[in-house]
């Protein structure tokens, strides 16, 4: 689990092992809200159908906690590490406090999760942390029934990920609208904290769109529901449950000093889940729609200097060429004010809702142009500026770096102003994951070789004669980067 001075913590609690796993992949961003630290540990999160008597004064969560701990399965997931120089030492230390299980001698780090089970027939959501490069993934439903679990697919950039079981007639949570969920609404946290299975929290929501900042930049959608129903380490990949039993959100985060619960906890709106789902079951990587657009918060100084009456809606401070919005007529200088009539009023509510669609997909888009609303129907392109399904079979690992890499589109390239290059999209083992090198990353050099594709890398490495490996590249946010080992 990641720890700062006041730590963001990712929701999907990984027990002691896994807590050290999360902690070398990121480190949690310092902002100037309190720090995130991920919660690693991802049990069975059950959610099934919650009644309201609406004869009482409080809703009645008996039938939905009952329902819900039954369709939330307990997480564990195994990581062979390759580094003999890998120390686990928060594995250790939360071994000797709680007795939690840590890197095993055969050096082989234990984690622990949560999962919602979405279909009778064995998939299942949980957080990409939680299973973030495991090599075996072990599920544990409520009854004690323990199944092997093969990764469908990941999303980095939501922190979200697909597993599927062999199963037949499991009890399943059904989708909620997360767009529908209040502010002060009651709502239930399942999943397995502290490696203590089955465990139901009560909460109301505090806030919505909440952006931590702990996903990274560059594509990552970062959206959270903020509740105060306590979570903690174990939850992660865990159900959020509103009155009526419906999912309304992946457990994913909590604010903390301490690494466990204070009061802040963050989830995933189904929504996102919803569509990522999907696209994780039907093209193997998620398939995300871009409007083309530069974006800016609208605050009152910008609404000042740009003659703006009212502070509502998202500054267009750019617009990309051949993009979405400059197609269809929006220009630098616009406010977008709400997409297919949902107002938005931050840059992180436009996202979450552009996130909500694929490309190719029509949204209505109103803005404010000078005081004159216009609204625009238009298509949302790929990164590569077409509407073409992505399928990630352009991606390789190379076992070396311990890194799945992605050839670079046209549209990377001309936003870091390079020529080739090969984008990080997972780091799972070996000197990288102490690197300190973000995911999204692009390898431009290897000892001085130009590399575009897998075949590009193998010949820089293979062609080595040093005992040293040099590579350059570049940043999500454009600055150049080099380092060796």
């Amino acid at each position: 689990m990641r720890k700062l001075s006041m730590t963001w913590m990712l929701a999907g609690l990984l027990m002691a092992a896994s807590c050290d796993r999360s902690t070398q992949q990121n480190e949690p961003t310092q902002t100037e809200q309190e720090p995130v630290s991920q919660i690693e540990q991802v049990q069975q999160p059950t959610v099934q159908r919650a009644a309201f008597l609406p004869t009482q004064n409080t809703p009645d969560f008996v039938d939905a906690a009952e329902n819900s701990v039954n369709a939330v399965v307990h997480i564990m997931t195994k990581v062979v590490r390759q580094s003999n120089t890998y120390e686990d030492f928060f594995g250790a230390l939360l071994g000797q406090l709680y007795g939690y299980p840590g890197q095993t001698r055969n050096n082989t780090m234990v984690a622990y999760g949560s999962g919602v089970v979405l279909t009778p027939d064995g998939y299942i959501v949980t957080n990409n942390h939680v299973v973030d490069g495991a090599d075996e993934v072990e599920v544990t439903f409520n009854n004690k029934v323990k199944r092997t679990a093969t990764i469908i697919g990941t999303d980095p950039t939501t922190d979200l990920a697909l597993i599927k079981v062999e199963a037949s007639d499991l009890e399943y949570l059904t989708f909620g609208n997360s767009d529908n969920v209040r502010i002060g609404e009651w709502v239930l946290a399942v999943g397995n904290p502290f490696n203590l299975t089955s465990t139901v929290t009560a909460g109301i929501v505090s806030a919505k769109a909440r952006n931590l900042s702990i996903l990274g930049e560059g594509t990552s959608v970062e959206s959270f529901i903020q509740t105060d129903a306590a979570v903690n380490p174990g939850n992660s990949g865990g159900a959020l449950v509103n009155t009526k039993g419906e999912l309304v959100g992946i457990n994913a985060a909590i604010a903390s000093h301490t690494g466990s619960y204070e009061g802040y906890s963050f989830a995933i709106p189904s929504n996102i889940v919803r569509k990522v789902v999907d696209d994780l079951l039907l093209y193997g990587t998620t398939q995300r729609g871009y409007l083309g657009v530069q974006i800016a918060e609208l605050t009152q100084e910008l609404a000042q200097q740009e003659g703006l009456e009212n502070i509502e809606g998202v500054y267009v401070a750019e617009v990309t060429e051949g993009g979405a919005a400059k197609l269809a007529g929006i220009k630098a200088g616009d406010v977008i004010t709400s997409i297919n009539g949902k107002a938005v009023n931050s840059t992180t509510q436009l996202r979450e809702s552009v996130g909500q669609f694929r490309p190719g997909d029509k949204v209505d888009v109103e803005v404010n142009r000078h005081g004159s609303h216009h609204h625009y129907n238009l298509t949302l392109l790929n990164e590569a500026g077409n509407v073409d399904v992505v399928r990630n079979s352009d991606s390789f690992y190379n076992a070396e770096f311990g890194l799945m890499l992605q050839p670079v589109n046209q549209n990377e390239k001309s936003r870091l102003n390079i020529r080739n290059g090969l984008k990080i999209v997972e780091i799972r083992q070996g000197r990288f994951m102490n690197s300190g090198v973000p995911v999204e990353f692009v390898i431009t050099k290897v000892n001085g070789t130009a590399v575009s594709n897998k075949a590009d890398l193998e010949n820089a490495l293979k062609n080595n004669r040093s005992r040293r490996t040099t590579i350059e590249g570049v940043y999500p946010n454009g600055m150049m980067g080099s380092f060796f080992y």
